[in-house]
């Protein structure tokens, strides 16, 4: 009998082979729900015992179909996603939930619906600011799509398969936070290269399995002897990271990736769920609120005070300040796929404020692909030396 792996084995196995275990899951009469990017709300597929798959790109898969469908100057990992599609890599699916995430990724949504044409589609059409009335809207959102869900699998969506859900879904979390509160000492008891494996493969599992797998990594990351070597410690923020090859590239040139402000990391899986009496409430405010992804426009809160450039700009990002400080962050790298212009039009603020609080950092821009890799090695080698 062969023995399953656990732990960062496994993590490794999922991460190398993403679809394996849910088209075990398929054929065993389970359904499979793809979600782009982190704003469809994933508890209301789990209350109903569909499997979320987080739906990625492929940078080492060149784009041969998508530039039928979408511009050549349009963010390349929404491209190389609806490339895949288009190829048949998610044929699987048994449908997709997508949100406005961008005007790109909205765009993108309907091509997925009208080119490949799955058996279920949702399109949540998130506002892109946090004021009440928008949250009051995403809430009416919600429900349309609790419409859907429930049209689709022919069960009730009730509050308490919904609660159920959230309480699963906050324990990944809480999980999550724990793993990374791991990266803490120095050095950290976990690479940066590791912890990307380990988001990859919860996005890629039903929750419960997930939250399975979280502890054997957990418990085998505190059983080490013998930790990663004292380095310059980096906190990575931008736009998506799917690929481990950035961040094996940066931690190969002496430094460890002991942070993270990334979709695939902790920008989705720190915030929890209110458990509020109406679920939606907590539901529509945490995905809508919580999650500090550019998208989404953040008025600044002054008070009293005159409104100015740095009161704006620490209403905005202090968290940042906070990450820095708990995980002692030495330089931030500042990451965007070319053409992403909700990452792209943040960095100047997000430098600016880096620099207030006596922060390093530097900015690099790729097109999602290998080879775009290669001449980011030297300025990340520069930015080492200077900040060492």
């Amino acid at each position: 009998m062969v023995m399953e792996s656990q732990g960062l084995a496994r993590v490794r196995e999922i991460y190398h082979d993403r679809s394996h275990r849910v088209k075990q899951l398929k054929a065993a009469g389970e359904k499979v729900i793809g979600y782009f990017c982190v704003y469809p709300v994933l508890e209301m597929l789990t209350a109903l015992n569909l499997v979320p798959y987080r739906v990625f790109g492929d940078m080492r898969e060149p784009i041969t179909k998508a530039d039928s469908c979408l511009p050549t100057v349009v963010c390349p990992f929404i491209r190389s996603a609806l490339d895949l599609g288009l190829k048949g890599k998610y044929d699987f699916l048994d449908g997709v939930v997508m949100a406005h995430v961008c005007e790109v990724g909205e765009k993108t949504a309907h091509i997925w619906n009208l080119y490949l044409n799955p058996p279920y589609f949702h399109f949540i059409d998130t506002p892109h600011t946090v004021h009440k009335a928008a949250q009051k809207q995403h809430k009416e959102l919600l429900k349309d799509f609790e419409k859907t869900l429930e049209l689709f699998t022919g069960k009730e969506l009730s509050p308490g398969r919904l609660r159920e859900a959230i309480e699963a879904h906050n324990q990944q979390r809480a999980l999550v936070r724990e793993l990374y509160n791991l990266r803490k000492p120095d050095p950290p008891l976990i690479s940066g290269t590791e912890t990307l494996q380990v988001m990859v493969a919860l996005m890629s599992l039903p929750v419960e399995e997930g939250n399975k797998l979280l502890r054997q990594v957990i418990n085998e990351v505190k059983g080490r002897k013998d930790g990663l070597q004292k380095k310059t410690r980096l906190l990575i923020w931008g736009s998506i990271i799917d690929d481990v090859a950035l961040i094996e590239m940066i931690e190969g040139l002496g430094a460890n990736l002991v942070m993270d402000d990334t979709c695939v990391g902790s920008r989705f899986y720190f915030p929890d769920v209110e458990l509020t009496d109406d679920p939606l409430d907590g539901l529509a405010y945490r995905y809508l609120v919580e999650l500090k992804c550019p998208r989404t426009f953040r008025e600044a809160v002054f008070g009293e005070t005159k409104k100015d450039y740095m009161a704006d700009l620490d209403s905005r990002f202090s968290y940042l300040k906070e990450y820095a400080r708990e995980w002692n962050v030495n330089g931030v790298i500042l990451q965007s796929v070319r053409y992403c212009d909700i990452h792209g039009y943040e960095v100047p603020q997000v430098k600016d404020y880096l620099d207030s609080i006596g922060l390093p950092s530097i900015y690099l821009e790729h097109d999602y692909s290998e080879a775009a890799l290669a001449p980011l090695r030297t300025r990340v080698q520069a930015f080492l030396e200077v900040i060492s």
